[in-house]
């Protein structure tokens, strides 16, 4: 992978060793910071930068000074309407509950994944695709060390699991009905680009178009349903055969196709 990693600017031995560990397993190289600013680093070496801080890692893209970092984004206050009895949209469509699987195709920021692991509970299981193995490894790091102040949250976001591996691929990989849910978010880098310090994401996601393959590959794996979020003009949701519970003044819908 065409990376460096390096440590933040006030680095110590514990630092150092994490660095060198990220670097190996991301097949990167590890850069000693000497004290240099990460843009200084990236003139001498031009490549993308992943910084090992105390409390996170930063992803920074050539060029770029926003870096992308882990955030749970919207999963938090999500959750939190949950627990007072509000309703989620997206667990209406997907129709998540106890001990029930969902495959999210498009991971991102595991917002959606968080909230369907919450869902789901312990006797449950969600997998998170990302083809970037940067993007994976901080999202799955994040997952696991994130404090949220909430333990029923810390637990769904231990529990998912992050696969760096192109959707379709991986779809194509697993038997029929594995997962109970199979879900698409093409829209997903527009609601995290909103998101204050991590507009760097656009720079690194790898995006798989929407085709019949795919979409055929996600029936079959589904036991029960395929569910698509996309833009509410969207021609997709007729195209692949979707029936779309449309929202009043939401910028996106639903469409699911049940088996």
């Amino acid at each position: 992978m065409n990376v460096i990693v390096t440590t933040a600017g006030r680095t110590n031995d514990e630092m150092i060793r994490q660095a060198k560990l990220v670097a190996h397993k991301l097949n990167g190289r590890y850069i000693e910071r000497k004290k240099r600013s990460v843009q200084m680093i990236q003139t001498s070496e031009k490549v993308d930068c992943l910084v090992v801080g105390k409390e996170r890692l930063e992803l920074y893209p050539l060029g770029e000074t926003a870096p992308f970092f882990f955030h749970p984004n919207s999963a938090m206050f999500r959750i939190r309407r949950l627990m007072k009895g509000d309703h989620d949209p997206f667990l209406e469509a997907t129709r998540l509950e106890t001990g029930k699987s969902l495959l999210d195709c498009t991971l991102g920021l595991a917002s959606d994944c968080i909230v369907a692991s919450f869902a789901v509970g312990t006797k449950g299981k969600v997998t998170g695709i990302e083809g970037n193995a940067c993007l994976a490894y901080i999202v799955k790091e994040g997952l696991n060390s994130w404090e949220s102040g909430i333990p029923a949250m810390n637990q769904a976001m231990k529990q998912i699991k992050v696969t760096n591996q192109l959707s379709l691929a991986f779809l194509k990989s697993i038997p029929d009905g594995t997962y109970d849910c199979v879900y698409f978010d093409p829209m997903f880098e527009e609601h995290i680009l909103d998101s204050d310090g991590i507009e760097a994401l656009s720079h690194f996601a790898i995006y798989e178009e929407i085709t019949d393959e795919l979409i055929n590959e996600a029936i079959r794996v589904a036991k029960e349903r395929v569910v698509l979020k996309d833009h509410f003009r969207s021609t997709r949701f007729s195209e692949f055969g979707f029936e779309v519970f449309k929202r009043k003044t939401a910028k996106f819908h639903f469409g699911v196709i049940e088996k």
